[in-house]
């Protein structure tokens, strides 16, 4: 079971609401350098997008997000997501989302919920919501006892504080909305969209900060 945070610096995290957006906004995400997509299950089009991306964007890699049931984990995997995030994680989702043979990544915003996944033999995870719970300098503060954890956070990261996340030893990759602003997505500009996606991307590079 490869790793979701090894696929680009940025993951998208998409909310759709008409999943007809779902393959041409997946498009310009891969177009511009995006391939890792989180869907997050809020709205009733997330798993029809899912299912379309998984069908028609081959290049992309769906994942499904705001997975808190083993429901949540069954559906989403049976839609096509090749991997899951959850906001949080519970002993129940825990296991259901490793039963599931496809990556994940549970989600943490505490010490203990760290120590706890490490126990169970969990290294990768997202932190959430990360601006919230502490941002750069929480992370910074977990890397010196427990440096086997790696992080996607996802919470109030910008393009400008993505850098910064970036910049840490513990962070593999951040997640946002950022490049996908929501005038855009509703009057279909995929041009820009994918420029936005091509300068998130970009992050992950020496010359990006």
């Amino acid at each position: 079971m490869t790793s979701v945070l090894g696929l680009a610096p940025v993951i998208p995290v998409v909310v759709v609401d008409d999943a007809t957006t779902a393959v041409p906004l997946a498009r310009a995400l891969v177009a511009g350098g995006l391939p890792a997509i989180e869907v997050t299950l809020r709205t009733p089009a997330a798993l029809d997008a899912i299912s379309a991306i998984a069908a028609e964007v081959p290049d992309a890699v769906v994942g499904a997000g705001t997975v808190i049931s083993p429901a949540g984990v069954s559906s989403a995997v049976a839609a096509g997501a090749r991997f899951l995030v959850s906001p949080g994680w519970t002993d129940t989702l825990l296991d259901a989302m490793k039963a599931s043979g496809v990556p994940f990544l549970p989600g943490v915003s505490t010490t203990s919920e760290v120590v706890a996944l490490l126990e169970r033999g969990v290294t990768d995870m997202k932190f959430f919501p990360a601006e919230a719970a502490g941002g750069t300098p929480y992370l910074t503060s977990l890397a010196g006892p427990l440096p086997q954890a790696r992080f996607c956070p996802t919470g109030g990261v910008s393009l400008a504080s993505a850098p910064s996340y970036l910049a840490l030893p513990n962070v593999a990759c951040v997640g946002g909305t950022w490049m996908l602003p929501a005038d855009a997505v509703r009057a279909g500009d995929w041009a820009r969209v994918e420029a936005l996606a091509r300068e998130a991307a970009g992050l992950g590079q020496p010359s990006g900060e």
